[in-house]
């Protein structure tokens, strides 16, 4: 039976280890090699090596609603995108809340671990630690979950860049990037497009004297501010639209995507449209990016061809002189060096884990990988539900198939991401966020039921179907039910609109007001395709009064 947890990290999704791990009565220890909880979240001056590393400026591009744990509302005046700073709190008030700091052992490493002797009979493992001191110790523990996460060891493919030994200013990974203070006047080429590349390019590009951008296939972008000011995960990543996505063609998918994105600023015309179609790999979030190649302060190039001294030469044979500094975007390697060996599977490119949690070679299901997963969603309520599933499979309230099944599905789910994405070594890990949500909360039976919530709930059921899919949704049954779920549904656009209420206005916008009565009128109890067709003439002139997103939540709940 297992008792005695060792959890590897104390980042996110270290934090909700624990917190599964006390909520199935057992006891977590958890190893943290810095001085702090926090994990990527947590900014540091200058890198540490082995460390995840942000930069002094970065904001979440994922909204507070959809990032936060189950069962712990991000507080509601908390801004919608969220300063590193604010996420950190959060842990904090997290891991207070649920008395997890008692749990955790800060500047200790964990070295390396392995299985007992007598594992065969035990499913015992044997952990050992380093302090800050050099002292190392010695612990057994029952199970061990690994959450030291993928953005640890940065990949710089120097090889890659003929002449790169020539070049005769300052290179560095964005790993190292912290501000944009050393790149005042300078001639600046970020090389990767991703998230980070994106946003050093357009903090950099308001001091640089110029900001080249390389990349190889180019990207698709998405903003943060989506149709009428929402969050744009909050408009768009719901149950309903994830339906479509089961029911039409991908082509389709892609197609109406495509155009949605392209009537914004068309990719083409801004020299960024890539090879891939839009959902076969996550897009780049960034509002300011299509400005700034508007404006000139980011010019968009190919990929790098050579380097010769301070000159950049790309594939269209264009070149960039006197180049100061070059920034390499271009991802992350990953790693579990205390693992042992005979505990790792792979499946082409990837560390092959059985629904990306646990190894598929295991005579007993006591090693678990969480948070080690991409997706178009935070990893906090991913992490969480994994965890869940940990908890209880180490309690054996749950059983893990057969260790022959388990590595047939990890094959399979191999190659349905090499078909669904565009795969690399550096991105073996993505999945469909919804789904994969529901999957592993299928699990534990914690999905939430469409069908129970109409018959049973059906203001509940309407909220689930047509608004965000929030983690409180995997709160309302099931192991871990918690009360608060259903409010913290009925209340999750009170809590994202609080944070822009600093200013009162005489009268809703006319452009706001179609949208509050559309959303009314879907949430109504009494809603009918023929009742909101008789209304849409008068939501084209938006002349409906202003009325609250739904009832009061004091009658709903």
């Amino acid at each position: 039976m297992v008792h005695r947890v060792a959890v590897i990290g104390a980042g996110p999704s270290g934090l909700a280890s624990m917190k599964a791990c006390l909520d199935e009565g057992m006891l977590p220890t958890c190893f943290e090699s810095s001085d702090d909880m926090g994990g990527l979240w947590r900014f540091k001056e200058v890198s540490e090596p082995n460390r995840a590393s942000i930069y002094r400026s970065l904001t979440i591009n994922i909204s507070k609603e959809m990032m936060c744990y189950s069962d712990f509302p991000i507080p509601a005046d908390y801004p919608n995108y969220m300063h590193h700073s604010k996420i950190l709190t959060y842990f904090r008030m997290y891991a207070e809340h649920f008395k997890l700091l008692q749990h955790i052992r800060f500047k200790t490493s964990v070295k390396n671990i392995k299985q007992r002797p007598d594992f065969s009979h035990s499913g015992e493992w044997e952990v050992v630690t380093e302090s800050i001191d050099g002292q190392q110790e010695s612990h057994v523990f029952d199970a061990v979950i690994c959450c030291s996460g993928h953005y640890t060891y940065p990949h710089l493919p120097l090889k890659d860049f003929t002449g790169i030994e020539t070049f005769e200013g300052k290179y560095f990974h964005s790993w190292d990037y912290k501000g944009p203070e050393d790149m005042s006047g300078k001639r600046v080429v970020v090389i990767g497009i991703g998230n980070s590349g994106s946003d050093i390019a357009v903090e950099s590009s308001r001091v640089a004297e110029q900001v080249y951008m390389s990349t190889r296939r180019g990207t698709w972008i998405i903003r943060q501010v989506s149709d009428n000011g929402l969050p744009v995960d909050m408009q768009y990543n719901t149950r309903f639209v994830h339906i479509l996505f089961q029911l039409l063609p991908i082509k389709v998918i892609n197609w109406i995507g495509e155009n949605k994105v392209n009537a914004m600023y068309d990719h083409s015309m801004y020299g960024l449209k890539p090879k891939h179609r839009l959902f076969s790999q996550i897009p780049v979030i960034n509002d300011d990016l299509p400005f700034k190649i508007l404006s000139g302060s980011v010019i968009l190039k190919p990929n790098v061809k050579e380097i010769r001294g301070s000159t950049v030469v790309f594939d269209d044979g264009s070149t960039v002189e006197k180049v100061d500094t070059i920034v390499f975007s271009t991802g992350y390697n990953y790693d579990f060096p205390y693992m042992p060996s005979s505990a790792v599977y792979k499946s082409g490119h990837r560390v092959g884990l059985y629904k990306h949690v646990f190894p598929p070679k295991m005579e007993h299901p006591t090693l678990a990988v969480v948070g080690f997963i991409h997706a178009l969603g935070a990893i906090m309520p991913q992490a969480e539900i994994q965890s869940r599933w940990v908890a209880r499979v180490f309690k054996g309230h749950n059983k893990l198939p057969s260790n022959r099944a388990m590595m047939k599905a990890v094959d399979k789910d191999t190659k349905n991401i090499e078909k669904n994405y565009i795969v690399s070594k550096l991105t073996p890990l993505q999945v469909d966020f919804v789904s994969y949500m529901d999957d592993i909360a299928g699990e534990i039976g914690a999905r939430p039921s469409l069908l129970w919530l109409f018959f049973t709930d059906y203001p509940l059921f309407q909220r689930v179907l047509w608004g965000p899919v929030t983690a409180y949704q995997y709160r309302l049954m099931g192991p871990g039910k918690w009360e608060g779920a259903r409010r913290a549904i009925f209340t999750q656009f009170d809590r994202m609109f609080q944070p822009l209420k600093t200013r009162k206005v005489g009268v809703t916008s006319r452009f706001y007001r179609p949208f509050v009565k559309l959303v009314n009128c879907l949430m109504n109890p009494s809603f009918s395709l023929f009742r909101l067709f008789k209304k849409l003439p008068g939501l084209a002139v938006g002349v409906w009064p202003t009325l609250p997103v739904g009832p009061s939540p004091d009658v709903l709940v």
